[in-house]
């Protein structure tokens, strides 16, 4: 199954009364995994990024003014999500700007129905606390320390990340197999699942200090010891 995990950045809050796009991000998963897809386009708005909107994403003038308009990318932006769901924190919003800016220029509409809307999601999962895309990277302990500005590439990167999390994990689809056998098999297509490496290995949690006195503690219970054999 493929998705694409989507965000935009625009010069305000409403494509009606004149706001444009200035820049779309977009990650490829398949099953659930990242694979190292990515769509990223700057895009000339065609008028001036108001000063509060410069200090969300940073994108000046200067820098958007050699970039090429909406009308010149977006084949290759709808090439690229194809017929795929989309993943956005916030759908309302950046799918109105999408489809304004394809209405403009005479081309097809995204259906709502595609996006998945990973506020919603977080909203219902934990009713009453912040759902932010930062505040949930704090609960699922996701560094996103570079993000000081928003950037729709960056956050689409993040939002991926808090996406897998919100529906479990990285293989949410697993579940037991009804056969005799009992083995793991794919929700979808019934095959037996097997095991492969992650791109990124997950960091060490053991801090140094516990690391440190662990091995004190091995040290004590003789050379015969069962954790000698891990060490």
């Amino acid at each position: 199954m493929r998705e694409i995990v989507l965000d935009t950045e625009t010069t305000g809050f409403d494509p009606e009364t004149g706001d444009r796009l200035v820049e779309i991000g977009a990650v490829e998963l398949m099953g659930h995994m990242p694979t190292g897809e990515q769509y990223h386009q700057y895009i000339n708005p065609e008028r001036s990024v108001p000063e509060s909107a410069i200090e969300v994403h940073g994108l000046k003038d200067d820098f958007l003014r050699d970039k090429p308009l909406f009308k010149h990318v977006a084949q290759d932006f709808l090439d690229f999500i194809g017929d795929s769901k989309l993943v956005i924190h916030n759908a309302v919003f950046d799918m109105k700007f999408l489809n304004a800016e394809l209405r403009w220029i005479d081309m097809p509409q995204i259906d709502y129905s595609r996006a998945i809307d990973t506020l919603v999601i977080a909203r219902k999962k934990f009713p009453g606390s912040p759902a932010s895309l930062d505040a949930l990277c704090r609960r699922y302990g996701i560094d996103n320390s570079a993000r000081t500005l928003h950037g729709a590439l960056l956050d689409s990167e993040i939002l991926a990340e808090v996406y897998l999390e919100l529906i479990g994990g990285r293989q949410p689809d697993l579940v037991l197999a009804t056969g005799g056998d009992q083995n793991v098999g794919d929700a979808e297509s019934g095959q037996a699942w097997r095991p492969t490496a992650r791109p990124n290995p997950l960091p060490s949690r053991v801090t140094p200090e516990e690391t440190e006195a662990h091995a004190e503690f091995v040290s004590k219970l003789g050379e015969n010891a069962l954790w000698s054999r891990f060490s």
